[in-house]
C-alpha cells in the first residue's frame, strides 16, 4: 500500500503578508470642494465613468472617505500627488 504524497503548505509569516497586500489611495472629505468637481476628478485622473465617479464622491461625502485606487505603492504615491494637484485632500496607506 501506498501513501499519495501531501501537499505542505507554509504559513505566510507577518512580513510576507505586509509585502503582498497592496497599497491604496484613499480621498477624504473636505470643506473646500464641490461634490461636482470630485466627481469630474475621479473621471479624469482615473477614467471612472460618471455612475463610478459619483458613487465614489457620494462615499467621501457622506462616509468621510473613499479608496479611490489599490496597487504597486508608487503608483498610489503618484495618484496621491496627482489628486492634491486637483486640490483634493488624498493619502496612502497599506490595504487593510
Amino acid at each position: 500500500m501506498s501513501v499519495a504524497p501531501v501537499e505542505v503548505t507554509r504559513a505566510e509569516t507577518d512580513e510576507e503578508a505586509i509585502v503582498d497586500r497592496p497599497w491604496i489611495t484613499i480621498v477624504w472629505n473636505d470643506p473646500v470642494n464641490l461634490m461636482d468637481y470630485v466627481t469630474y476628478v475621479f473621471q479624469r485622473v482615473f477614467g471612472y465613468p460618471k455612475p463610478k465617479a459619483e458613487k465614489l464622491m457620494l462615499d467621501v461625502h457622506h462616509k468621510g472617505k473613499a479608496v479611490v485606487a489599490a496597487g504597486a505603492r508608487e503608483a498610489m504615491e503618484r495618484n496621491a500627488e496627482t489628486l492634491h494637484g486637483y486640490g483634493l485632500w488624498a493619502t496612502v496607506s497599506h490595504d487593510t
